[in-house]
């Protein structure tokens, strides 16, 4: 009998992957309406374990797709409605051809829409599996939103983007949702927490835009991701407004009167909603806010830890207050500091935001109320002041916020050096990281006392060393006459001396003799015997042995991995070492200039008499 076996790279990995060029004349597509689509469905290029087998034996490195995704791929209705876009393309241009434009007028008041609803509920069935995936899609709608007028962005897109973003901060604003903030060069970090799941999104800084010079960044492409982003964006806003008991879309309160003597209602809507100064219309006034319920915590006495459970309950505790932080405060924000994150972040917690009339609408206090608490400002002096309020600078806000709690405002006073701007993204570190002296003392409240200790008598000996040079000088006169005085007296005392030197030896032999005896009695007793201590340097030889002997007994197909591990260590490593010699020298050339401060100081004290 004859077996006939398969042929070769018709199973197994040969068979389990494609190509970016079959799979194009498999589903009859350009490369760009490909694209397009495995943007849309989620499809992204896979990695092979054996490339040569997956290539089927052909050299290079090409682009690979699962075949059971292009088989998904096959069966979906967008692919149609790209096929109508190339036949509607078709048909304008012959008509704009042969110049019949009432043809093209047709065909334009009939064109074919792509509607995308399908997609946002195929791949997040869940309402929290939209939230889980939203970080990417806020940060990008963000982005978009500060984009102007260009000839490859649509103007339509980056108008959604701004008013969907809004819509999406004023969720979190009523839900109180917000949990963290950092300022970077990429712009202002936000973290909220909304049904359970951690949400982290950047919005970049309010710039000027600076249009690409190169072809660098496609757009088109980030333009497609946009396109599904500001659909699944629109859904979870109205599932989020409903949840909230708010109307979608915002609606205003008590704009009845002012509505009707204005030209453009919808404009004079959008302004104050984009504001985030204002309170929106709920769905159900009956239905009380959900701001100040207790949170309980189940307890599972046989499944969970005591320990657990406490510190579970320790930290709903710390966000309540959290919620509240600012509740009592009333801050007017100047001209120069931005208003949009501050609003956001100040209303988030409570507090009470308004600003200039002239810089933009929705201020609702001006700046000579007496009631204001706090002015946020950014410049180094201002010439009128209120003593009943305190004039600090922005990233009081923000420090506080990752603090939980209201920080002293004396390092944040107009005009102050200001404290480093930690990261509150850094909780669950690597064991190899560098950590700031600045943020171990916030964790170890030692470290900071220890540290404050040695700085106090650096500083202490700095003085003393500049005192000492200015008493140098008197020193020497008195030290003159008080030698000539003692080389008169020493010769009297020299004889008196020689006498008291006999009678001391004596003494010396009888004590010696006696210390002798004692040890020779203590040698016949009885003694406890004495742990010897191990020598470190032969202990860590031994340990590197025994690291070496392990390293041996690992297997060949994971050498490379732990090889790999091992490189990123060393160079985890080199990072720590470089950013602690940085530090090092910069804290070196600080304290030089405080001593050269000092000095001058003392030089300029007038001198007692």
């Amino acid at each position: 009998m004859v077996v006939i076996g398969k042929k070769k790279y018709q199973s197994g990995e040969g068979a389990q992957f494609m190509t970016r060029r079959t799979a194009l004349r498999k589903l009859q597509l350009t490369l760009n309406d490909f694209r397009k689509l495995c943007i849309l469905k989620g499809i992204y290029p896979r990695e092979p374990r054996n490339r040569k087998r997956a290539q089927k034996g052909e050299p290079g490195i090409k682009t690979l797709y699962h075949k059971k995704d292009i088989q998904f791929l096959m069966h979906e209705p967008i692919i149609w409605k790209l096929r109508d876009y190339k036949i509607f393309n078709r048909k304008i241009g012959r008509a704009k051809a042969m110049k019949d434009f009432a043809k093209v007028k047709r065909y334009l008041s009939n064109h074919p829409t792509l509607k995308l609803d399908h997609i946002v509920k195929e791949r997040y069935p869940t309402f929290k599996d939209a939230l889980r995936d939203l970080d990417d899609c806020l940060t990008l709608c963000f982005l978009f939103s500060t984009f102007p007028s260009l000839s490859h962005i649509p103007r339509d897109q980056s108008l959604l983007c701004r008013r969907l973003t809004i819509e999406f901060l004023h969720a979190v604003i009523y839900a109180k949702a917000l949990r963290k903030v950092f300022i970077s060069i990429k712009g202002y970090y936000y973290q909220a927490e909304i049904k359970g799941q951690t949400i982290t999104w950047i919005v970049p800084h309010h710039f000027c835009f600076e249009p690409q010079a190169k072809n660098e960044v496609d757009f088109k492409v980030m333009s497609t991701f946009v396109e599904f982003y500001v659909v699944m964006l629109g859904f979870v806003n109205y599932r989020l407004y409903h949840t909230l008991n708010l109307h979608y879309p915002p609606k205003l309160t008590n704009t009845g009167n002012i509505e009707r003597t204005l030209v453009d209602e919808e404009a004079y809507v959008s302004e104050r909603i984009s504001a985030l100064n204002v309170s929106l219309v709920s769905l159900d006034s009956s239905i009380p806010a959900t701001e100040d319920d207790e949170i309980e915590i189940d307890q599972f006495s046989n499944e969970t830890d005591a320990a657990k459970i406490e510190a579970a309950r320790l930290e709903a505790e710390k966000i309540k207050k959290l919620k509240n932080l600012f509740k009592n405060i009333k801050v007017f924000i100047n001209r120069e500091v931005p208003r949009e994150p501050l609003v956001f972040i100040l209303r988030c917690f409570g507090g009470e935001v308004s600003w200039d009339k002239l810089l933009f609408v929705g201020a609702t206090f001006d700046e000579n109320d007496e009631t204001i608490t706090h002015q946020i400002v950014d410049r180094p002096s201002m010439n009128k002041q209120y003593v009943s309020r305190y004039y600090i600078q922005p990233q009081w806000i923000f420090d506080s916020v990752n603090a939980r709690e209201l920080l002293p405002v004396e390092k944040y006073l107009m005009g102050a050096v200001l404290p480093p701007h930690l990261s509150p993204f850094t909780e669950n570190r690597q064991d190899q990281t560098y950590i700031p002296p600045e943020e171990r003392a916030l964790m170890d409240p030692d470290y900071k006392l220890n540290n404050l200790e040695a700085e106090s008598d650096e500083e202490a000996e700095s003085d003393e060393e500049a005192e000492n040079e200015d008493k140098n000088d008197s020193k020497e006169e008195e030290i003159e006459v008080q030698d000539d005085l003692s080389s008169e007296s020493d010769a009297g005392s020299i004889e008196e001396e020689e006498d008291d030197d006999n009678v001391q030896i004596a003494e010396d032999e009888e004590k010696n003799k006696k210390k002798t005896q004692l040890e020779k009695k203590k040698k016949m007793k009885v003694q406890v015997g004495k742990i010897t201590k191990e020598d470190p340097w032969e202990k860590a030889k031994r340990e590197k042995q025994e690291y070496r002997l392990r390293e041996k007994m690992i297997k060949k197909k994971h050498r490379k991995l732990y090889k790999s591990m091992m490189k990123g260590r060393e160079e985890r490593a080199k990072q720590i070492w470089l950013l602690r010699k940085k530090r090092r020298i910069h804290d070196a050339t600080e304290k030089e200039k405080r001593k050269e401060k000092r000095k001058q100081l003392n030089k300029n004290k007038p001198v007692k008499a």
